[in-house]
């Protein structure tokens, strides 16, 4: 018999009035991985905590290898062999990669760090997690998103002691392909032994690399087993509590005339010229790999990026997009990827989030919303079917689906003719995407123009009426909505076709952008009544 590594038996937490987790048990067998599943809001992210010994339980007991942990804590829990990758990452960003990788347990010798020993020991460590090609001595802030999320699991491989991995949506920066690679990684650490809490939204990973699934719904154990014993229809009705028959809304829709026209817009001197258009009631993807210029391109047709040559029409009417103010008053909305970073202002209320972008047009001296505002923004939050005690609460305390309904709610308050969606589910539970896919096709259907970046591809193929494939910051080819996910890598990664320019992408500093997307923010500029969208500016 298997004993296991790790075991919490009836753990209980509560927040107050709030039940997170009621007598939940968990067990992490060595060479098993087990998919935590659940809503947004089910207490996955609490039990993780728990588990970490970032929270104490008010009840239950937690063992390791047998022996019972009365009084855990961060370092005590790692100590004994329980590690985690976070979504949010630890890394320091101005430190270099070697430097994150082994923080704390520095080679030192006669208190001087032994340089030439922590260079051997980070590059044996970033071969490890494939990334043979990444310097020990970049800087971290410098790095695109996917490659940093593979050096934090890179960090965690390198403990000294390593029994349990946690993996908390270690995919959700990730392209398909490097995903992929992930994946394979975690067979081979459980083929090394390794207990795993793997948690994602997306559920074809858990079917692709899990043993076992522990179902959360509302606090409480909804459903545990094998994995073998589940399909996509059981497992999601065991999470959300009723069936959900389709994700995706019908496409169905006739595009009228075009709501926004982009001819000739070219993001640097040498970067390749685009041209596109979404008609009024259509529903535009826009695809292509990690580096691509997809988010670059919607922030330049936002105005929160600068460009260098192009003209932009919205409902047929010239619009220069001199800034996102402008391209706000023009009927242009944008939900940013970085919700939190770009997009909320997690200290203001749920109902001050949503009005913001329009108090110019709703407030006296533009300072405080007018009561119809209010009650403009009241509605539409009830129309989108948020989950929240009160309006007047912090948006922070709401799931990752609700935050993207407030984001939502904010332009739909502007009255838009063209919303852009950035990864408009990513981190978000399967319950909360069907609801939102049925919002913006609703909303595609009502006449407004759509377009939706999205690296995950079962999603773009099944919410868009045509797709443009990007590739090196160029127009690769369009495909209708009826396109395979096969059409769409073709396209993206070249393969079988003619190379196209490379585009001339650079970060602020003048030096070439290591993703190919507009460079991260030096810092965060959130939304205000001059500048709703967030975004960056020229240092």
């Amino acid at each position: 018999m298997v004993h296991p590594v790790v075991e919490l038996h009836g753990v209980s937490k509560a927040f107050g009035p709030v039940q997170a987790l009621s007598d939940v048990s968990l067990r992490l067998l060595p060479g098993q991985v087990n998919c935590l599943a659940g809503e947004n809001g089910a207490g996955k992210s609490t039990l993780i905590r728990v588990l970490t010994g970032a929270l104490r339980r008010d009840s239950g007991s937690y063992e390791i290898d047998g022996r019972p942990v009365t009084a855990p804590t961060p370092a005590s829990v790692r100590a004994a062999g329980v590690q985690a990758v976070y979504q949010e990452l630890s890394l320091l960003p101005h430190l270099s990669v070697a430097e994150n990788l082994f923080m704390g347990r520095l080679p030192a010798r006669t208190g001087i760090i032994a340089k030439s020993r922590l260079q051997t020991r980070a590059r044996k460590a970033l071969d490890e997690v494939g990334l043979t090609d990444l310097s020990p001595q970049a800087i971290v802030e410098r790095l695109p998103a996917a490659t940093r999320q593979l050096v934090e699991i890179a960090k965690v491989l390198t403990a000294d002691s390593v029994k349990v991995i946690v993996f908390d949506e270690p995919t959700t920066a990730l392209t398909e392909a490097e995903s992929e690679r992930l994946l394979q990684h975690i067979l081979r650490l459980r083929e090394r032994g390794i207990a795993m809490l793997y948690v994602t939204h997306r559920l074809e990973e858990m079917f692709e690399i899990g043993d076992w699934v522990t179902v959360l719904r509302d606090g409480g154990l909804s459903e545990a087993g094998p994995i073998s014993d589940y399909d996509e229809n059981r497992l999601i009705t065991a999470m959300v509590g009723r069936e959900i028959s389709s994700l995706y809304p019908e496409t169905h829709r006739h595009a009228g005339t075009p709501a926004l026209r982009v001819r000739g817009l070219r993001r640097f001197d040498r970067s390749p010229s685009i041209d596109l258009h979404v008609g009024a009631g259509e529903i535009l993807g826009i695809g292509g790999l990690l580096g691509a210029g997809r988010s670059g391109l919607l922030l330049s047709i936002f105005g929160a990026a600068p460009i260098v040559a192009g003209r932009l029409e919205v409902g047929g009417k010239p619009v220069k997009p001199s800034g996102p103010r402008t391209m706000m008053n023009a009927g242009v909305g944008l939900l940013t990827e970085d919700r939190k970073v770009l997009g909320l202002l997690p200290e203001l209320s749920i109902r001050e989030n949503v009005t913001i972008a329009s108090l110019r047009r709703g407030s006296r001296r533009g300072l405080l919303p007018g009561r119809e505002q209010a009650e403009a923004a009241d509605r539409l939050l009830d129309s989108l079917r948020l989950r929240a005690g009160s309006y007047d609460q912090p948006v922070s305390t709401l799931s990752g689906g609700n935050q993207q309904k407030v984001l939502l709610a904010r332009w739909l308050l502007t009255k838009p003719k063209v919303l852009m969606f950035d990864e408009p589910t990513k981190g978000i539970d399967v319950g909360a995407k069907g609801e939102l896919y049925t919002v913006i096709g609703d909303l595609a259907a009502s006449g407004l123009g759509i377009i939706v970046v999205s690296s995950y591809l079962p999603e773009l193929l099944g919410l868009a009426d045509r797709i443009l494939v990007l590739r090196d910051g160029a127009i690769a080819g369009e495909l209708p909505g009826s396109a395979t996910e096969e059409d769409v890598l073709h396209l993206a990664s070249g393969s079988g076709g003619a190379e196209l320019p490379a585009a001339e992408d650079e970060s602020p500093d003048g030096a070439p952008s290591l993703s190919g997307e507009v460079p991260a923010p030096q810092r965060a500029i959130p939304p205000t009544p001059d500048d709703p969208g967030g975004g960056q500016r020229d240092a």
